[in-house]
């Protein structure tokens, strides 16, 4: 029979999730949640960023100081949450946020909370940099979070979910241990790197603040809706394997108030689960380590 072979990109083997090994989080959990906060900040008058609503000519002040509320506002109205519920979070940060709002940091520190690589901006992509080009940016970036943080960073995840073609072999040589630009699994895989094996961590494209709520238009309350489904559904299947339930939020989307309203409901529920003995909360660099851990064979390897 002939078959048409179709352009692939070699980072992993297909493998249907019914088929893999079982095995636990610890202490016996089942299902690993984790809270990924997008905080970015944005050129005044250029380059990309998210649209609440139709943008203006430029400079466009109005789309700047939305975008604004979530450093200046919604930012620390989410850290309230986490801490009202003693929630870990991780952060998808912009390094320009260091220089800009340098209390949000000394605030993630204070927490202990993860520091996740996100580009320099969301003002810009990378997906069209030359290869020597995006290895200096991604050192660049890497050097900045451990200057800011104290710690190197080991997750990444980019404005945009933009990718070049040798994006994960470049952040296997930049000493990154895992990405989250890839939402196609519910558990975490091993991917083909020419420099070894990079993990993906699942991270959610659907359960996500900003594709709900700016594209689709869904309201605060439906968001929470999908989370608590989410989470309902993953909480269901994880009594046969083990499952990540990510849940991506941004400052300037969830910070504002009566959508914060509805998250706090959604993670409410989730705290406060009668099944909640069952859930680890955690953050995507403990996946990692745990993932990283198990026994040779338990974990789908990356593809030969």
């Amino acid at each position: 029979m002939h078959t048409i072979k179709l352009p692939y990109h070699d980072r992993y083997p297909y493998s249907p999730i019914t088929e893999r090994k079982d095995y636990s989080w610890p202490e016996g959990k089942r299902l690993a949640v984790y809270l990924g906060l997008n905080i970015e900040h944005f050129a005044f008058g250029a380059g990309e960023g998210h649209l609440l609503t139709v943008a203006n000519p430029p400079p466009d002040p109005r789309t700047f100081a939305w975008r604004d509320y979530g450093n200046r506002v919604g930012v620390w109205r989410c850290l309230e949450l986490f801490d009202e519920l003693n929630l870990p979070a991780a952060h998808l940060i912009n390094t320009t946020v260091f220089d800009y709002a340098p209390q949000i940091v000394d605030a993630l520190k204070a927490r202990g909370d993860e520091f996740i690589g996100h580009g320099r901006t969301n003002a810009e992509r990378h997906g069209g940099m030359w290869e020597a080009d995006e290895k200096r940016f991604l050192q660049e970036i890497g050097d900045s979070i451990e200057k800011a943080s104290g710690k190197r960073p080991r997750g990444w995840m980019a404005p945009w979910m933009a990718s070049t073609r040798v994006t994960p072999d470049l952040l296997k040589e930049t000493g990154y241990d895992f990405l989250m630009d890839w939402p196609n699994d519910d558990q975490p895989i091993w991917m083909k790197t020419r420099s070894g094996p990079l993990m993906s961590v699942p991270y959610p494209i659907e359960v996500n603040d900003s594709p709900q709520v700016l594209v689709r238009h869904h309201s605060g309350e439906e968001f929470r809706d999908m989370i608590i489904g989410q989470f309902e559904e993953l909480l269901r299947q994880s009594a046969k394997q083990p499952l990540v339930c990510g849940i991506a939020l941004h400052t300037m989307i969830v910070g504002q108030p009566y959508r914060l309203r509805a998250l706090r409901e959604a993670l409410s529920h989730i705290v406060n689960h009668p099944q909640k003995d069952k859930v680890w909360f955690t953050r995507p660099s403990d996946i990692y380590d745990y993932c990283a851990a198990l026994p040779e064979g338990t974990m789908v390897p990356p593809a030969a």
